[in-house]
């Protein structure tokens, strides 16, 4: 963290907070890594330096925790990330802190040494809240781990300075602004890309704020999972060839690109790989709708789509757009969330270009 220049200046605290709470006090003995087919178990017992690997290896990796059907569930978060997300929270002592996602208690742990105060941590696995209780009450964290949806909050009638997700969702839910202090904050990893942090207005009707970073955490249980480009092309016939014109190097490696994809086509899945004729890209939606396009040689490329949606189309468009306004980066986008629902907003929230709902708005439109 040291020489990547992780440590956040404006919060010297979280640097004392991880030395004094160390990420391995709250890991489990049975941890899973990827060997490139499917997940294998590294138990600390047998395997002591590899689960020290595992948790410590690099502090852009989460540690996986919990498998469900082969696929990760849970996760001791990246600690860049952490830390990130605890600058992006502007904790001060005496803050009460919801947390969402109790995960293995560390973030909460982290969150209690700052505060001094109670901090309430939901988990929906009770699976993972009993180790969590424990290995706070270990730590002498003053953290109360509550089992429940952590999407509807925890509607106990108490208001919080701070709220933070461990978890992702695409739409931040109203109750966590209602559970929050006019004049909190809000912080939270936005679908599967970047996190966001939001102030509660002063009349508590709305949230506003900008995107924070480039975090990528697990989403809310529920969350449909990810389907693979071939599931959801097979039995979806192509609607047409055409010639795609454009370099597309910018959208396996722009991550300003890729983000402003992300806000124009939130549910817009991209795939690159090359091969002897050069790049290629495979899109769907993760529904009914796909792309594919394919380097024919010769710096030719050629677009296939299929489904109700040209997911090529809307790529290009969103494209030109985000070339239109000058090519912003993630730190150029906000977000607010009303009771009626939320829009992100470019580099100004009355006046920027907007997107409700995953559809762009070329013309702003009125608060």
């Amino acid at each position: 963290m040291e020489q990547a220049g992780g440590w956040p200046a404006r919060s010297p605290w979280i640097r004392q907070a991880v030395a004094a709470l160390p990420r391995h006090a709250f890991a489990p003995d049975r941890l899973w890594s990827w060997d490139g087919h499917a997940y294998q178990a590294v138990d600390r017992t047998t395997e002591p330096e590899r689960w020290a690997g595992e948790v410590y290896g690099n502090p852009y990796e989460a540690a996986i925790t919990q498998l469900s059907d082969g696929v990760p569930t849970s996760s001791l978060s990246a600690q860049n990330v952490v830390v990130d997300m605890l600058d992006s929270l502007l904790l001060d002592e005496g803050h009460h802190v919801l947390e969402l996602g109790a995960g293995t208690g560390w973030n909460a742990a982290l969150l209690a040494w700052r505060t001094g105060t109670q901090v309430t941590s939901v988990e929906t696995d009770e699976s993972l809240a009993v180790p969590a209780r424990q290995r706070l009450r270990a730590s002498g964290a003053a953290v109360t781990v509550e089992v429940g949806d952590g999407t509807a909050g925890w509607p106990d009638g108490t208001r919080y300075h701070r709220t933070i997700s461990t978890f992702a969702v695409e739409h931040v839910p109203w109750a966590w602004v209602q559970q929050t202090v006019p004049g909190g904050r809000i912080v939270t990893p936005w679908g599967r890309l970047g996190h966001v942090a939001l102030t509660v207005a002063d009349d508590g009707r709305s949230a506003t704020g900008w995107m924070q970073g480039l975090a990528m955490f697990m989403s809310a249980r529920g969350t449909a999972p990810a389907r693979r480009h071939r599931e959801v092309r097979d039995g979806v016939p192509p609607a047409g060839q055409r010639p795609f014109q454009r370099d597309l190097a910018p959208l396996r490696d722009d991550w300003n690109l890729k983000f402003a994809l992300r806000v124009a086509v939130p549910d817009l899945y991209v795939t690159t790989a090359v091969d002897e004729d050069g790049l290629n890209a495979w899109l769907h939606d993760n529904t009914a709708s796909w792309a594919t396009i394919s380097a024919i040689g010769g710096g030719r490329t050629i677009v296939t789509q299929g489904g109700p949606r040209h997911l090529a189309d809307e790529v290009e468009q969103a494209w030109d757009q985000w070339l239109a306004t000058d090519t912003p980066t993630p730190y150029d986008y906000g977000m607010t969330v009303t009771p009626k629902g939320q829009f992100i907003w470019c580099k100004d929230p009355a006046t920027g270009p907007r997107w409700t709902r995953g559809r762009t708005n070329l013309v702003a439109q009125p608060s």
